[in-house]
């Protein structure tokens, strides 16, 4: 599995929304960016993309920043990615050999039995979940 620099960002803030999921005050970029490593400048086109998503909200001004808009229970790994990777996710396997060759069809089939399963998995992991699993390497570094 290939997961993009921009989405294991999109990924990190997410966690670090959902952390702080039913707080009146949005999170700041700045903090994001700090806390985890992660430029400033690519996590601001990655939560714009995320609210155009439907995903976060923003709030301007001094005191702003972004919230989740759902609870972290109700959003998976699998909807972080399709955001931000779209269709780059849903290609076909394509084979270099000739597409008649019965090795090249079992392969072209296992492929697409992994993809399924991956992707079945990463629909079963919410944000609460990495929520909680977060919580247990670092006691001090998420409160729900």
């Amino acid at each position: 599995m290939k997961i993009s620099a921009k989405t294991e960002y999109a990924c990190i803030a997410m966690i670090e929304l959902a952390a702080h999921f039913g707080s009146s005050e949005p999170v700041r970029i700045r903090r994001i960016a700090e806390r985890h490593g992660v430029p400033p400048r690519f996590l601001v086109q990655i939560l714009l993309q995320l609210k155009r998503a439907g995903l976060v909200t923003s709030i301007r001004g001094a005191a702003g920043g972004y919230q989740l808009l759902k609870p972290p229970q109700e959003l998976s790994l699998d909807r972080i990615i399709q955001v931000i990777d779209g269709a780059e996710q849903e290609r076909e396997q394509v084979s270099s050999a000739s597409p008649d060759s019965p090795a090249v069809k079992v392969l072209m089939k296992t492929w697409q039995e992994v993809a399924a399963l991956e992707r079945q998995k990463l629909q079963s992991i919410s944000l609460a979940n990495l929520l909680e699993r977060a919580k247990g390497q670092d006691e001090g570094m998420y409160h729900i």
